[in-house]
């Protein structure tokens, strides 16, 4: 009873409740008062104010804060829960009744890999922002996994597996891997053969996925060969270490579609090709929610039926000279 009347007062106060948990949802999710204003286009006295005015409406404190430092207490978390459940009940049910007539709109976050961000995936992008004109997306490059309630993030697109059971993983499509070098690095050198002749030459590392040690499969039969490297360069991006490469700085494993081009023209060698390191997987990971904004829903949709001929293309295999 002592909630229910303190909500009424809220209310005759003029503050709508879902405004309230809205406001508390966006403070935690993007960690402080000054960026959730920022993210409802209002003020931090206002944040500040209808976050007092929740917590005195429900008799608990939700935060902790200090100069640097915003905490969930025990109430807050379960708070956030209930908030949580309660604003997506909410938009479902708006989403229900709008049926149709609800057209995609506001920002959608995605981070996407450096070299993925920017080839394949700005086709599927392009023609998503093209069919919906009132959605604007903000698309960052970055090669790690995504944070999704402390940086706002909607949806990802991850290379390497998913180890985080609180997300929905989509499995795209594989992406092969070779191993490459300049003409230059063997000249006066016997091409190698077998994977065994690569361990005495010198290597580049992506720090993302191999850093000190290279596992090569053979294609025919499985057989496998591991062997340490001492990286001359090591790097976390994909386009560096291409690069890196074609200097003659040292053999390095790349994904196949980036130095499709370079082998075909002569400026890569593919070496040893019957060996391979592992394929890398790509997913399109999100979290789990009972109720995703139609801009999500209708990017996630787009990025599956893009699916096919984004396979096709990080697959192709390199030509032979």
């Amino acid at each position: 009873m002592l909630y229910v009347r303190r909500m009424k007062e809220a209310n005759n106060a003029g503050v709508d409740r879902i405004e309230l948990m809205q406001t508390f949802v966006r403070i935690v999710e993007t960690g402080s008062l000054s960026a959730a204003a920022r993210e409802l286009r209002t003020s931090q006295p206002t944040i500040s104010r209808r976050l007092k005015t929740l917590e005195a409406a429900l008799g608990l404190r939700l935060l902790q804060r200090s100069t640097h430092v915003m905490k969930l207490t025990e109430d807050g978390e379960r708070c956030f829960a209930h908030a949580k459940d309660l604003i997506d009940t909410w938009k479902s049910m708006e989403a229900d009744l709008r049926g149709t007539k609800d057209e995609p709109e506001g920002t959608l976050r995605v981070l996407v890999p450096h070299a993925f961000g920017q080839d394949h995936l700005i086709a599927p992008l392009a023609a998503y922002l093209r069919r919906y004109p009132k959605v604007a997306v903000e698309w960052l490059l970055h090669d790690r996994r995504p944070d999704f309630i402390a940086e706002g993030i909607d949806c990802a697109i991850q290379v390497g597996e998913v180890d985080n059971p609180s997300v929905v993983a989509i499995h795209l499509f594989d992406v092969p891997r070779i191993v490459v070098a300049a003409p230059a690095l063997l000249r006066g050198k016997r091409m190698p053969s077998h994977a065994e002749a690569l361990q005495d030459l010198p290597w580049l590392a992506l720090r993302t996925f191999y850093r000190d040690e290279i596992t090569l499969e053979r294609q025919s039969d499985g057989a496998l060969h591991r062997f340490a490297i001492h990286p001359r360069m090591s790097t976390d991006s994909l386009y560096a270490l291409r690069n890196a490469a074609l200097t003659g700085l040292g053999v390095g494993v790349m994904s196949a579609w980036i130095v499709a081009n370079d082998i075909e023209e002569g400026r890569l060698l593919h070496l040893v090709p019957e060996w391979r390191a592992s394929s890398l997987p790509v997913y399109l990971v999100y979290p789990h929610a009972r109720f995703y904004p139609a801009r999500l829903r209708l990017f996630l949709k787009a990025v599956r039926e893009m699916t096919p001929l984004l396979k096709e293309a990080e697959s192709a295999a390199p030509k032979k000279r």
